[in-house]
């Protein structure tokens, strides 16, 4: 047995088997059913030629299947390729093809989608949808697949700590690249809160049945990889995830309720706000409701404050991170300020650390159990992982200083910083104090080409349905306290909705051809 997920995740089946391990849209499977349906399904793989090194694509909605095709795929050492299920058909061509798939998982609600791209995809040979819709020519029925398969883990192959997983993130200005992790690295760089004290592999079934099973939340789709590391997590402490298809404020609170949710885990402000929302509308405790761990995007003051306001003995944590690095730091407060992990630093442009309270401007990065690297993309990898003083270092883009204590104050992302007359920008900032005005309920700034200063800052704005319409001036006025006058921003364009990623991600390249349009319209 080895660090391996699938070794891991069959040694705490078989020490906690009736335990409950998932559960959505009111099915819920206990450890041992899990493993027994991904049996199954490794099975039908295996069958259908697919192997050790293969690369399947999960074009699927929250659900157990999910859950169940990724363990399958571990468990024949086959490689799993997480598909948005936003992406339209030029989109999905692409990632179907850069990611080499030979076998496709997807909803039926996506059949359309599927069809239309899978005759341009030649080494894509193996489909199968779950749902009773319609489905694209040549696939197979999934609960018609597991039927025809044994249940046990009968001829599943010998695995290594050395096995892939990749995950695709679609970043914020480019085309989605895939990460490419060893599962020992991902254990403990990405899910290092679930590993600790784990010297052992064999020990990881005793340790969970040992420990006191949770209840968590994975509010986000699992297709983003805060969730599927989040219920690996889970798993490893034999643990129940709890999952919905459809996020929104009721179904989150129904679920918490209904489940007793201890731990709820989400992206951002964009997923926090339709539980703030319900709860405004419907005032109510959750008083099984410990935890809410926000990751990839910060929890705003302001957000912070209206949780707290309904659920005051709530404890809300921000996890500091990346698809390339795994968890590297977390904060409790809303200042931007982090606690590290030790294999993390701030590096400075000559990738030395940076002095702590030396106010010098750095890109965090991390070492020891980080990515290997971009699937079919040498160049960036390169740019990305580097070694300096003989180690290796994953560069996640993200600009911070460092404070005298320590601790690591985060400024945005290198990738969306505005230059605006020499100036350094950070949208995250600018954000931020806009959605403290209390007639706006979302925003997302970009920088625009300006003739003089090279870029200026502008902004999409979503405004409360029942607010007026905000003014240059009272914006103004609002904003003069927070941010320096030059990090205003010089141009507004107020939307209906502001596009997000699934998982509540700001959309970039979405904001700044609107804001474009809108000089053009202008």
């Amino acid at each position: 047995m080895e660090f391996n997920l699938a070794d891991l995740f069959e040694n705490i089946a078989d020490a906690v088997p009736e335990r409950e391990a998932v559960h959505c849209a009111g099915q819920t499977l206990t450890y041992r059913q899990l493993d027994r349906r991904a049996n199954r399904l490794a099975h039908h793989f295996a069958a259908a030629g697919i192997g050790a090194g293969d690369h399947v694509g999960c074009h699927l909605t929250n659900g157990p299947e999910y859950l169940e095709t990724l363990l399958a795929l571990l468990k024949i050492r086959a490689v799993p390729i997480n598909v948005n299920f936003r992406y339209v058909r030029d989109e999905l061509r692409y990632l179907y093809d850069n990611a080499d798939l030979v076998g496709l998982v997807y909803d039926t609600e996506f059949t359309d989608r599927v069809a239309g791209v899978v005759p341009d995809v030649p080494k894509l040979r193996h489909l199968l949808a779950v749902g009773t819709g319609d489905t694209a020519p040549g696939t197979q029925r999934y609960e018609e697949a597991l039927a025809a398969q044994p249940d046990d883990r009968g001829g599943l192959p010998e695995r290594s700590a050395d096995d892939r997983l990749i995950i695709y993130t679609g970043g914020t200005t480019g085309l989605p690249k895939g990460v490419v992790w060893r599962h020992v690295d991902l254990l403990f760089g990405g899910m290092s809160a679930g590993v600790a004290g784990l010297t052992k592999p064999e020990d990881a079934g005793p340790r969970a049945a040992a420990a006191e099973p949770l209840v968590m939340f994975a509010a986000p789709p699992l297709m983003h990889g805060t969730s599927v590391l989040a219920s690996f997590i889970s798993f490893l402490g034999g643990s129940k995830v709890c999952l919905v298809r459809k996020y929104s404020g009721e179904t989150a609170i129904r679920l918490i309720e209904e489940q007793g949710c201890q731990t709820m885990m989400i992206v951002g402000d964009a997923m926090a706000m339709p539980l703030i929302e319900a709860l405004d509308a419907h005032p109510r405790p959750l008083p099984t409701l410990k935890i809410i761990a926000s990751a990839g995007a910060l929890l705003t003051r302001q957000v912070r404050d209206r949780l707290c306001a309904h659920l005051p003995e709530l404890f809300i944590v921000d996890s500091f991170g990346s698809t390339e690095t795994g968890h590297s730091g977390a904060g409790v407060d809303e200042s931007r300020s982090f606690t590290v992990n030790e294999t993390t630093t701030v590096l400075d442009d000559s990738l030395r650390p940076v002095a702590p309270g030396s106010g010098v401007v750095g890109q965090v990065a991390r070492r020891g159990h980080i990515a290997l690297g971009y699937y079919r993309d040498s160049a960036k990898t390169a740019r990305t992982f580097v070694e300096a003083g003989g180690v290796r270092w994953a560069l996640t883009g993200d600009q911070a200083t460092v404070d005298a204590d320590g601790k690591v104050c985060f400024l945005g992302r290198g990738s969306i910083c505005i230059n605006s007359g020499g100036e350094k920008i950070h949208p995250e900032e600018v954000e931020a104090a806009l959605k403290s005005h209390p007639s706006i309920t979302d925003a997302v700034v970009a920088g625009i080409p300006d003739p003089r200063w090279g870029q200026k800052v502008a902004a999409v704005l979503q405004l409360d349905p029942a607010a007026d319409e905000v003014s240059r001036e009272d914006l103004e006025a609002h904003l003069a306290p927070l941010i320096a006058r030059y990090k205003l921003p010089r141009l507004t364009c107020v939307v209906p909705r502001i596009e997000r990623s699934p998982a509540g991600k700001p959309d970039y390249r979405w904001a700044t051809e609107t804001l474009v349009r809108a000089t053009q319209d202008g």
